[in-house]
């Protein structure tokens, strides 16, 4: 199979190929081997196991919907026996995982080929993919900016068309960021519906979720039918889908009540070229026959942000603690990045009332939305509030913390808010910046309401106003 065959099929197109006879899942694996070496500028894939990835062929391929379809976990959280899991820090860079993950196991029994890790922030603290360990990630649509983060190494990869979907995870928005900076669609599903252990059985109290960064929607809803599903001891469980996502996804939904929010829930600016294009959707939308209105839920954003703040670095504290107690010793500053550091010890004067309030706080964030949705079915607002940064502005081991935190809140100030209250999210690639950058926007729905996103979705790339953005090939 020619490099160029290869980049024009998503993940369900390969795999038809394969169960075909048409092309082997040989053949498609050496493509995947070709785009790994011809993309290494990107430095999206920070691990590679075309080895293991060879030996599972060897070993006999399961019989399954993406049988023999080359595929990247990311870096973080998931764990795959026999492999370094390094969560982006030097501190975990040895650490070699002894069994695998509950969703890994999942997407081996989809027949998916595990090809490589990708590249992420230091314990995913940051929406831009810059770790000391590993270095930048570059944007494939412009090698000078960021493709995002944490899952910036997976949306980098898919949009270069190194793998057609790659596994990503979101505690504040770290799927749907990074599907908007690479021009992909990125689902968020709602808290409890994709397993996270058996290692930990949650991701930042209930923050983190975790998905694939896809380039079609058709991939997103069949992966989500193959990997959904509690486990022994899971604290949360999602609503049950009424039929498969992927037949969800094929249902042309009609005249939607959809809220349109342009004020960011952050309180950060939003810049007014990505205003302009989220008043462009809402226009296509109305034409689609959709019922579009200007609404928001009134969320307390100094609250909002102290909150999420407070669980998102109380997790990772404990996270650095393990490790620490893995190690035997005290941990020292220099063995980790300058913010995490800072987080880590900011961590350290959180009460366990501070703690149960922020909590609280989240949850009834959750029952605002929940009465919102009583008025309306979808929420539309930008993904990001800004366009991906330059390489180099959110620097976590610099001196600057208001910087940092300024951009943060900026790549965050729309999607953070559903990692708190567990709603489904996703983004969706709608335009192209003047400057050359993806754009995205995302749509929210009520708990348990991922057929709906996959609906609005599908139907936006079928009338092809939201398609995936690749960039397969350079001069």
């Amino acid at each position: 199979m020619r490099v160029d065959e290869y980049v024009r099929y998503d993940a369900t197109g390969l795999a038809d190929l394969i169960r075909s006879g048409e092309v082997s899942a040989a053949e498609v694996l050496d493509a995947c081997r070709k785009q790994i070496n011809t993309h290494k500028p990107l430095n999206a894939v920070v691990l590679n196991l075309e080895k293991e990835a060879q030996r599972q062929l060897d070993a006999g391929l399961p019989n399954s919907i993406f049988t023999g379809v080359p595929f990247l976990l990311k870096d973080l959280g998931q764990h795959y026996r026999g492999t370094v899991t390094s969560h982006g820090s030097m501190l975990f860079r040895n650490q070699v995982e002894r069994n695998n993950s509950t969703l890994v196991d999942r997407y081996l029994q989809a027949g998916l080929v595990i090809v490589g890790k990708t590249n992420t922030p230091e314990l995913g603290l940051a929406t831009t993919t810059e770790p000391r360990l590993f270095g930048p990630t570059r944007n494939p649509h412009d090698l000078n900016h960021s493709p995002g983060g944490s899952s910036g190494g997976s949306a980098a990869a898919v949009a270069a068309g190194i793998v057609p979907v790659a596994h990503a995870s979101d505690g504040g928005g770290s799927i749907r960021i990074p599907a908007s900076a690479c021009g992909l669609f990125g689902l968020k599903p709602t808290r409890g519906r994709v397993p996270l252990g058996p290692d930990e059985l949650e991701g930042w109290g209930g923050l983190s979720t975790a998905h694939v960064i896809a380039r079609s929607v058709r991939d997103s809803a069949l992966l989500l039918d193959l990997t959904q599903g509690d486990e022994p001891g899971s604290p949360y469980a999602a609503p049950p889908p009424p039929r498969s996502w992927q037949l969800e996804s094929e249902r042309t939904p009609t005249g939607l009540r959809i809220a349109v929010c342009a004020q960011s829930f952050s309180g950060a600016p939003v810049l007014p070229e990505i205003a302009e294009r989220l008043l462009i959707l809402a226009d296509d939308l109305r034409r689609l026959g959709h019922v579009v209105t200007d609404a928001a839920p009134v969320v307390d954003a100094q609250r909002f942000r102290q909150s999420h703040g407070v669980l998102a670095i109380s997790h990772v504290a404990a996270t650095l603690d393990r490790q620490a107690q893995v190690l035997g010793r005290s941990l020292r500053p220099d063995e980790v990045e300058r913010v995490t550091w800072q987080n880590y010890m900011a961590a350290k004067d959180i009460s366990g009332a501070a703690y149960a309030q922020a909590r609280g706080d989240a949850q009834q964030a959750g029952r605002t939305i929940d009465e919102f949705f009583g008025a309306y079915d979808l929420l539309l607002t930008p993904t990001m509030a800004m366009l991906p940064p330059r390489l180099g502005e959110m620097d976590m081991m610099g001196s600057e913390s208001g910087v940092y935190l300024d951009i943060l809140y900026r790549m965050i100030a729309f999607t953070a808010l559903f990692n708190d209250t567990g709603h489904p999210a996703v983004s969706v690639p709608v335009a192209m910046s003047r400057s050359g950058l993806p754009v995205g926007m995302q749509f929210v729905a009520r708990y348990g309401g991922e057929g709906l996103l996959l609906r609005i979705a599908r139907q936006l790339e079928r009338e092809g106003i939201a398609s995936a953005r690749l960039i397969t090939a350079r001069d």
